[in-house]
């Protein structure tokens, strides 16, 4: 069964998914707390196979550098994946897009510049419809222009990073934010079979026909 940590200022919800094969697990939107997040991966015996990223801002990836190097370290580097419109929150030139996010918000990147640790690359550019293990891809934009949720549909589970809420959706006012692309976004979701599960970024779960009755 997946498990929630809740990480970092800003409450992220880090999903920690065990996958199919061996013991391997997918760590979806690692947003801070890397040594919570390993100790968690290590009570249950997993290693992490994938970071899977919803989208690129830092409350959803703060955690990234430190999970990349301590399982490099062991021999055992997990794949980054991330859309591919949000590519410029990772790698060696990503301080750029997060500080124009920072002064976004706050004026200033005086937080971003006092925690910077070196993003490493995707190994994993997400499109829409793309596959990785049991998860379908399905690129949302609207809070960010590369923002993806990941759609296990056997099981009926839709991690959502910050396109949906329990009664709510993500901000559209940084840079790559567009409400008109985030309201399509919901459209599509809300086209899905209302029992599907929804796992967002921030907050408690939900479904699809929760909250295309809360939205209508």
């Amino acid at each position: 069964m997946h498990e929630k940590i809740v990480v970092g200022a800003l409450e992220t919800n880090c999903w920690l998914v065990p996958l199919d094969s061996d013991s391997s697990a997918a760590v979806i939107d690692p947003g801070g707390d890397a040594d919570l997040i390993i100790s968690c991966l290590e009570r249950r015996k997993l290693y992490p196979k994938y970071i899977l990223l919803t989208h690129g801002h830092f409350d959803h990836i703060a955690a990234l550098p430190a999970l990349y190097k301590h399982y490099s370290g062991n021999g055992r580097a997990p794949l980054v994946a991330v859309g591919k419109d949000d590519l410029l929150y990772v790698g060696p030139d990503a301080l750029a897009a997060h500080r124009a996010s920072f002064t976004a918000a706050a004026g200033n990147s005086y937080y971003i510049d006092q925690l910077w640790e070196p993003m490493p690359d995707a190994d994993i550019v997400l499109n829409d419809g793309d596959a990785v293990e049991m998860f379908t891809v399905l690129h949302l934009p609207g809070h960010t222009e590369g923002s993806v949720a990941f759609f296990d549909k056997k099981n009926k589970r839709l991690y959502a990073g910050d396109t949906l809420f329990m009664a709510g959706v993500g901000r559209t006012d940084l840079p790559g934010g567009d409400f008109t692309a985030l309201r399509k976004s919901l459209e599509r979701l809300f086209k899905l079979d209302g029992d599907i599960s929804v796992y967002p970024g921030h907050g408690p779960s939900t479904t699809i026909a929760q909250e295309t009755s809360f939205f209508q």
